[in-house]
């Protein structure tokens, strides 16, 4: 049971803490409630791009990385279509420093032209070895754009297309960062080698004088239920095809989350699973497969990937996976199947949060979604799921009136693909 003490800041900023001992170690993980599905549309990859802007000095620190190496601590960050997520790390008697140096970016990021014009160039790198460059890179962009019509999911994380990134102007970053970046749009979570009542002193000392900006409600597109299948078809110099197919499912917080997550296990985690065993093993259908979930806070995606055997067609290789999820549908899951799927989530999760760091990750991320506290009932969560909920999800879902398929065809030599 992890213990978690938590205080709210005049100006809206909320702080959970979890003291560790067994480490002389402290992390300050702060977690911003924006990611892509805030851009607009025709203004994609922002949210990405103020990860990298992050880094780039205050107005008072020009630097961020060297006061951090000077205290001997480590920082990163990452984006995702729902949030924004920085962390440090830092020797104890040298925490103080990650409350100055996480202030005073939140207060006063510089946005100077050189910065701006760094890390656009970073982040067009970024894209371009990505999504351009790398085989089945644009796949996400495909897949995404067939399965949401009116949802900002629609685009991934990186944006839509480089040229909103290449054209941001400094008044649009700007617009974008005081919008957002603010104390009472943003989580701070505390573990570590450091008490309860030394972690909201330090809070009220830097972070109290940041004033509250009012960020507005969220307010996005329901996205409509999809009705019909959806199919593309494209060609791309790849070494082989690919088939991806993307089923609509639940939200993050939903009780059936739980059930498409050991769903998703089920199928294709690990050398006894369905996918692996039936597809790749006995029929020897595919080369590989996978089967996850997006994970969304809003309604997500049920994802299944795979690269068919040379002989194979990818119409064999699709029809072969509708057989098997129909034999999940209209058959039974063996008790121990199930266990052993629940067996490695509580592993997984008593693993998980063994590290400071991951804790300081996982309170705010389930103080955004819920409460900071629920991070200790997860696994009695996934533990209380049963076979019947799991064949309820998966009837519910594996239609194909809710599945957008994308065929990506590897190009004949010496052939031209197609945009």
């Amino acid at each position: 049971m992890i213990e978690i003490n938590r205080h709210t800041l005049s100006n809206g900023l909320r702080i959970v803490h979890s003291e560790d001992n067994t480490t002389q170690m402290v992390a300050l993980n702060i977690l911003y409630d924006v990611g892509a599905r805030d851009e607009d549309p025709e203004h994609t990859g922002f949210a990405h791009l103020f990860e990298h802007l992050m880094f780039g000095g205050s107005i008072n620190v020009p630097d961020y990385d060297t006061p951090v190496q000077n205290a001997g601590g480590e920082n990163n960050a990452w984006t995702n279509n729902d949030i924004t997520n920085y962390y440090i790390t830092l020797p104890r008697q040298n925490v103080e420093t990650g409350f100055w140096l996480e202030s005073d970016r939140m207060l006063s990021l510089d946005f100077n032209p050189r910065s701006l014009e760094v890390q656009r160039q970073v982040v067009i790198e970024e894209f371009k070895q990505r999504n351009l460059n790398q085989p089945y890179g644009d796949a996400s962009h495909l897949l995404r754009a067939l399965a949401y019509k009116v949802h900002p999911y629609r685009w991934p994380t990186i944006g839509k297309e480089i040229s909103h990134i290449a054209n941001a102007t400094s008044e649009e970053v700007q617009a974008f960062f005081f919008r957002y970046y603010a104390p009472d749009n943003a989580i701070l979570a505390v573990t570590g080698h450091i008490t309860f009542e030394e972690t909201v002193a330090l809070a009220e000392k830097w972070f109290s004088p940041i004033p509250r900006r009012h960020v507005p409600r969220r307010s996005l597109p329901m996205e409509p239920m999809q009705t019909e299948e959806r199919r593309l078809t494209v060609e791309r110099n790849v070494p082989v095809d690919a088939l991806y197919m993307a089923f609509h499912m639940c939200s993050r917080n939903h009780p059936d989350y739980y059930a498409f997550d050991m769903l998703s296990d089920l199928l294709s985690s690990g050398r006894s699973s369905r996918f692996v065993q039936h597809l790749v093993q006995d029929k020897q259908i595919f080369n590989s497969i996978d089967a996850y979930i997006s994970g969304s806070i809003d309604n997500g995606l049920f994802h299944i990937v795979g690269k068919p055997a040379p002989e194979k067609t990818l119409e064999e290789a699709e029809k072969a996976i509708w057989e098997e999820l129909a034999l999940l549908t209209e058959g039974s899951i063996d008790e121990n199947e199930l266990e052993k799927v629940k067996n490695r989530y509580e592993s997984e999760q008593i693993f998980n949060n063994l590290n400071y760091l991951n804790v300081a990750t996982n309170l705010a991320y389930f103080e955004l979604i819920g409460k900071a506290e629920d991070i200790n009932t997860e696994v009695e969560k996934y533990r209380s799921v049963t076979q019947e909920q799991i064949k309820r999800a998966a009837k519910q879902t594996f239609l194909p009136e809710n599945c957008s398929v994308l065929y990506y065809k590897a190009a004949a030599k010496g052939a031209s693909h197609t945009p």
